[in-house]
């Protein structure tokens, strides 16, 4: 099963961590193996990475003629790889040298179309005691209570997953008009090719803890200010995917009862065993983000033809 494995990158301050994604993919302990590197618009950008990476084995480059966003660079990764699955991994992570094979191991001993792994917080600046597990989905990273092993999932997060690439490109690739491009900032680009997938093909993505890779997390991700305009796109995001995907499975609400029915007792059933300056903070932040999750949804339903301004 040969695998292709996309990375895409935008702007020369990301090319030190990109450059790091890179070579821990090249190191993959997995064989046959390619990868696929899209600069998205930047020709300077493009430059350094044909010095870097265009004399090495099995690795296919591509600059797209403009910006055109994360969800299309994506996409056209998949259309120019030619392996039977394709795997993503951010410009700004690093893959274990077993990730591909850990990956692979699920689709050959299961009928999968879609795998994703594990995403652990790779802290470039001491982690703020302030910020609280649950919510390292903000982040990209897999938070406690994600899936069990082997569990299906409507998705993974964009750090770790996979798809095989002819399920992947039947049912369109990402959408562009979701992920990061420029100021915007709708998230869940993930969402709508799981939400494809699973009513094309009645099956979802299956969750596997064994291939990992370390999502680097730098100062700014862990700024307060930051993470509270983070939960409120995100609240925004998902009025979206609801208004265009109904029927879909809701994994956030979900997730969210289980924040307020499971883990928020739990926690304050720790504070009063031993209480702690940080867990209180803590507490405190779980309410805080949780609300502007809920204004982001609020807002988006207030704004007229919010589908429309969010394609735009």
């Amino acid at each position: 099963m040969k695998v292709s494995v996309v990375v895409c990158t935008y702007s020369m301050d990301r090319y030190g961590p990109f450059s790091e994604c890179v070579e821990s993919v090249l190191e993959q302990e997995y064989e046959p193996l390619e990868v696929v590197l899209v600069v998205d618009g930047n020709e300077a950008v493009f430059d350094r990475v044909v010095e870097d990476f265009g004399d090495r084995d099995g690795v296919v480059l591509h600059c797209n003629d403009e910006n055109r966003g994360i969800s299309y660079s994506r996409t056209k990764g998949g259309e120019l790889a030619s392996g039977d699955v394709v795997a993503f991994i951010d410009d700004d992570a690093t893959a274990e040298p077993d990730w591909v094979a850990r990956l692979v191991d699920v689709y050959e001993s299961t009928d999968a179309i879609a795998v994703g792994g594990d995403v652990l917080p790779d802290w470039q600046t001491a982690k703020p005691d302030f910020f609280p597990e649950e919510f390292y989905w903000l982040v990209g990273c897999v938070e406690p209570g994600f899936a069990e092993d082997g569990e299906e999932v409507r998705n993974t997060y964009g750090s770790n997953i996979s798809y095989r690439r002819e399920a992947f490109l039947e049912v369109g690739g990402y959408d562009p008009n979701t992920g990061r491009k420029g100021d915007k900032h709708l998230q869940a680009h993930e969402a709508p090719v799981g939400i494809r997938l699973m009513n094309e093909y009645g099956r979802g993505m299956v969750f596997t803890e064994d291939a990992v890779v370390h999502h680097k997390l730098f100062d700014y991700r862990g700024d307060f200010r930051w993470l509270v305009f983070r939960s409120f796109w995100q609240g925004y995001s998902k009025r979206v995917m609801d208004l265009l995907y109904p029927d879909a499975p809701d994994n956030k609400s979900a997730y969210l009862r289980q924040l307020l029915t499971h883990f928020v007792p739990q926690r304050l059933r720790g504070l009063v065993r031993s209480p702690s300056l940080p867990a209180v903070k803590q507490l405190v932040c779980i309410g805080v983000f949780t609300a502007a999750v809920g204004l982001g949804y609020v807002y988006a339903m207030t704004t007229p033809d919010v589908v429309g301004r969010a394609n735009s």
